[in-house]
């Protein structure tokens, strides 16, 4: 049975919550981005208030076994910052010292268990696999991990009284500590405050929204975003498409996009989109105008054009003032707004101008009463850069767990909550 963390005694137990602490860290692993460990210090504090005690664990990266670049105690010191409080750490999440330390913890001390994905048993999937490997080694191989997994699970629910999942950004994962370990609580286990609010804003804007409803999709591949698209088709009033994959949208109307990024074999699904849209009727904003430059590199050559009619030699590689102009009209008007994906090679500042200036309009919509949903890594990347995250009514921690969402698929981590 699913419990709510606000009326939940947690007065004497251990909490063991999967959190989402896959941030970025540079190369001396200094955090770049803390937004994943700022937004779920309030479950933290929320367990410890009420007089638990925490156990965390998450994952970092995609190591292939143990390695010290994806080691959490790098971020140790960053969470203890924001939450206030130290933390033991133990340096193995399946060894004596995680048992030993959280069987010790008294109310108010927190433990940090080693990154998850040391152990292939947290996905259940095998590694070290031969590529050249035949079925039936393969499937073995994949039982046996099946296997050990349930002793991996089990020796984390020993662990704790009470399970919190509060870890939306893997929460499309059916993992060990995202899915898997919610069965030892059948009685004991919630969503924290990051899950139950990325739940909340997702249904907000795709279950009950206020219209008109715009949704702006960027990102470079059409191919990646098929059932979105077709999904949003069903709700939305507007869709703002942008970024690389608008190029394969142009090229299948007969537009000539030189050298920009295109999905020569989706073509016929791009017309068929547009057709959708149109029977559904709903209006689709495509740029109109782009900035083209000659080569891929912040020091090319570049100019302004129709996105119809773009040098042979050229690519687009930003929305232009013109596209820009005619996007704000329909944001703001808007009265509610899903934001996923850049409009532009965000990652090189001469082309995140696009970017920076959706960043800019929808803050300004959200100020004027729209609601807004921002998600997607560069999304979410620009609003904080440019210091508007507090400036837009919600900023998702989810990458590919919030695009399934959107897709109406049931996410594993969820099920296993509500279940």
């Amino acid at each position: 049975m699913q419990q709510h963390i606000d009326s939940y005694n947690f007065g004497g137990k251990r909490a063991i919550i999967r959190v989402d602490f896959n941030v970025p860290l540079d190369e001396k692993f200094n955090i770049t981005d803390d937004t994943r460990i700022r937004a779920a210090i309030p479950t933290l504090k929320k367990v410890l208030a009420g007089g638990g005690s925490v156990i965390i664990m998450s994952h970092l990266g995609r190591p292939k076994g143990v390695t010290e670049k994806y080691s959490l105690k790098h971020i140790l010191a960053a969470v203890e910052n924001r939450l206030g409080v130290n933390i033991k750490f133990a340096t193995d999440c399946q060894g004596a010292d995680a048992a030993e330390l959280s069987k010790n913890l008294k109310s108010g001390e927190v433990l940090m268990l080693e990154n998850l994905r040391f152990y292939e048993e947290e996905e259940g999937k095998p590694r070290g696999l031969a590529d050249d490997a035949d079925e039936a080694t393969k499937k073995a191989a994949k039982a046996a991990v099946k296997e050990k997994q349930k002793e991996f699970v089990k020796r984390l629910a020993s662990y704790a009284d009470c399970y919190i999942n509060d870890a939306f950004g893997t929460a499309h994962r059916a993992h060990a500590s995202t899915a898997l370990i919610a069965s030892y609580f059948p009685n004991d286990k919630m969503f924290g405050y990051v899950m139950e609010g990325e739940i909340k804003a997702v249904d907000k804007v795709l279950a009950t929204p206020a219209r008109p409803l715009t949704a702006i999709l960027g990102g470079s591949k059409v191919s990646s975003k098929i059932t979105i698209i077709e999904q949003l088709l069903k709700k939305v009033n507007n869709l703002v498409i942008g970024g690389g994959m608008s190029f394969t949208f142009i090229k299948a109307q007969g537009g000539k996009i030189g050298t920009s990024i295109c999905e020569d074999d989706q073509l016929e699904l791009a017309l068929r989109l547009l057709a959708q849209a149109k029977a559904a009727g709903v209006n689709i904003y495509l740029p109109t105008q782009v900035l083209v430059a000659d080569k891929f590199a912040e020091d090319a050559n570049t100019k302004i054009c129709d996105i119809n009619a773009i040098p042979d030699d050229y690519m687009g590689m930003d929305a232009a003032p013109e596209s820009i102009e005619q996007w704000r009209d329909v944001i703001m008007q808007s009265k509610t707004i899903l934001w996923n994906g850049p409009v532009g090679v965000f990652e090189m500042d001469k082309f995140a101008k696009g970017t920076s200036a959706i960043a800019q309009i929808v803050a300004e919509s959200t100020q004027a009463g729209a609601y807004s949903l921002v998600g997607g890594g560069d999304s979410v990347a620009a609003v904080n850069k440019l210091g508007f995250a507090d400036k837009v009514s919600y900023v998702s921690t989810g990458g590919g767990a919030l695009l399934e969402y959107m897709e109406g698929i049931e996410l594993p981590g969820v099920k296993a909550i509500r279940e």
